[in-house]
């Protein structure tokens, strides 16, 4: 993994996991829902940004790579990256 890349998913993933906390803690504390729907939103945008992070790490790396290589291994990284963005031929 790209050391920049993994560094800002870390960070990513550390803000989620007190993004969560927040909300379990505004269900439990029955908080209005509009609130809870609004944090749960921006969770779901910072999920976003993770993907994003990487799928950039795997364009730079691993598709690069198997574009190059050609064949079954071009094949694949197309299939994978229809299947991260969900047109997927299943």
């Amino acid at each position: 993994m790209i050391e920049d890349i993994k560094k800002r998913a870390l960070h990513r993933t550390s803000i989620l996991e007190g993004q969560m906390r927040g909300v379990a803690r505004m269900i439990e504390s029955e908080e209005y829902c509009m609130d809870i729907i609004t944090q749960s939103r921006a969770i779901q945008r910072s999920l976003e940004s993770l993907n994003r992070l990487l799928l950039e790490n795997h364009l730079r790396t691993h598709v690069t790579h198997m574009f190059e290589e050609g064949g079954e291994e071009r094949d694949q990284a197309v299939a994978e990256l229809l299947k991260a963005f969900d047109f997927d031929r299943k």
